[in-house]
């Protein structure tokens, strides 16, 4: 296993709508938000799929926006079956209302059921799915960039809105799709809001090495882990990435150990030993699974920790109360938000725009 910087700060994110979940109610998210915004989580994720009924994923974080000052809200928006341009004016409105605090979880829709709710295509294969939300992340990046940081210019007295001249014309031609530009909105807060992926199965990978901030991963073990996050950061590498920039957290989905209930549908083994539905390990005790998040994450093997809690109203207060607090008494995690952007809170700069003039600062 690789050494890890001795200053390198660990990351925590949650999930608060795994699965079935998906239905709960925006109140409850806001909740749910609040108590992970206490525990100084950098970021909590929101599930979405057109193969279940529920609240858009989106919509609902919009809604918890504000109501929070500092967590950072990133749904999962389908780049399937949906148009680019309208997801990331979608996001970057996201990012205008959390005053920089978004990002959103590229995923795909694979099921021939879901295509079949849209009538347009049939669902490619998944690598070609996955082709196509690496070109939509690539054409939000472009339409984020369309509008120059200071294109607002709001004088009255001449009723001149922008500056024209800086506004810039995006034309993306996709493997199955194109988009023109400019967008419809400013350019966001954070310049990019930050683009996770789910990259557990091999075909994302690729898409997460080139345009992923946070990739997710599963493990087994902190050398399976460490053997994904060096695969990853290579990659990026190859794409002319800092691999030191792509943030890799371990997904959890077993929720905490302990409770019953807790299984991994993918079939990945609990990385932190929890030996089943019925089962008494010790990291029952909020200490020793902080321990383990502590090891794996000190030993090198991943950034940090995305937690899927099969109920997050139960599971997440336990989380919050008893593993963040004893990171936080080790001096392992923070106490406060240092910043204010979902950026800051990952130790990311802010994008220069490409179409900034030539030497302009982040």
């Amino acid at each position: 296993m690789t050494r890890a910087h001795p200053y390198r700060p660990l990351h925590l994110a949650a999930e608060i709508a795994p699965g079935a979940v998906g239905t709960r109610a925006a109140a409850d998210a806001v909740a749910l938000a609040r108590i992970g915004e206490e525990a100084g989580l950098d970021f909590l994720t929101h599930d979405d799929s057109f193969s279940r009924p529920g609240l858009d994923a989106l919509a609902v974080l919009s809604r918890v926006a504000p109501a929070t000052r500092s967590i950072g809200l990133v749904p999962t928006v389908t780049t399937t079956h949906t148009e680019p341009f309208h997801v990331q004016a979608a996001v970057a409105t996201l990012d205008w209302v959390s005053r920089g605090r978004a990002g959103w979880r590229v995923e795909v829709s694979r099921g021939a059921a879901e295509a079949a709710l849209f009538g347009r295509r049939a669902a490619p294969p998944t690598a070609a799915l996955w082709q196509e939300a690496g070109e939509v992340a690539e054409v939000a990046r472009r339409l984020w960039d369309s509008w120059e940081d200071d294109a607002e210019i709001r004088d009255v007295p001449t009723g001149r809105f922008i500056d024209r001249d800086k506004l810039h014309h995006v034309d993306f031609q996709g493997s199955v799709f194109s988009v023109k530009g400019p967008s419809i909105v400013p350019r966001p807060p954070q310049g990019h809001p930050v683009v996770v992926v789910d990259a557990t199965r091999p075909e994302a990978r690729e898409t997460a090495a080139r345009h992923a901030d946070v990739a997710l991963i599963r493990a087994a073990s902190p050398e399976e882990a460490a053997g994904l996050r060096a695969e990853l950061h290579r990659a990026a590498r190859a794409h002319g990435r800092d691999p030191e920039l792509l943030r890799v957290l371990l997904s959890v989905p077993a929720g905490l150990p302990g409770l019953p209930g807790h299984s991994d549908p993918s079939g990945h083994s609990d990385p932190f030993g929890h030996s089943g539905p019925s089962g008494d390990s010790d990291l029952a005790d909020p200490a020793a699974l902080a321990e383990r998040i502590a090891a794996w994450h000190g030993g090198g093997a991943v950034d940090g920790l995305h937690l899927v809690p099969a109920d997050p109203a139960r599971d997440l207060p336990r989380f919050a109360a008893g593993t963040v607090a004893a990171l936080r008494g080790r001096g392992l995690f923070r106490t406060a938000y240092a910043g204010t952007t979902l950026r800051d809170h990952l130790g990311l700069p802010r994008p220069v725009s490409q179409y900034a003039p030539k030497g302009a600062d982040a």
